[in-house]
């Protein structure tokens, strides 16, 4: 199917929730007496994936539950420079600039339940 270079996406089906695999995955086990704690969501956890962003989708294939992602396609140089100034920001230790590097080179990320929800706009980004 691929002719070099696809990103393919898959129809995973339905969502299941975590509290039904796991009751699942203890059964499968053949333990007893298991206990499910809910702790709600930690910091920077999440409810959902994103497989896509916004500008980008998916084209079919032959196959109804395989397709092929349309991505946006970037100048390796400044991805490159891009990358090297973010290992070197890395090594500062500073959290909030770090991340704030990261989404500006990833501009559709959005913190949700976390610290760095204050800098969604990218407000701190230097360079």
């Amino acid at each position: 199917m691929g002719e070099g270079g696809e990103i393919y996406i898959f129809d995973m089906g339905n969502p299941v929730k975590i509290s039904d695999l796991a009751k699942r995955m203890i059964t499968l086990s053949g333990a007893k007496n298991v206990k499910i704690e809910y702790t709600g969501l930690r910091q920077g956890e999440k409810l959902y994936e994103e497989l896509l962003n916004d500008m980008e989708n998916v084209q079919p294939t032959t196959h109804d539950k395989i397709m092929i992602a349309n991505v946006r396609e970037y100048d390796f140089e400044e991805v490159s420079k891009q990358v090297d100034e973010l290992i070197v920001l890395s090594n500062t230790a500073d959290d909030l600039h770090i991340v704030s590097k990261m989404k500006a080179i990833v501009p559709e990320f959005v913190s949700t339940n976390s610290l760095f929800e204050e800098i969604n706009n990218g407000s701190l980004v230097d360079n």
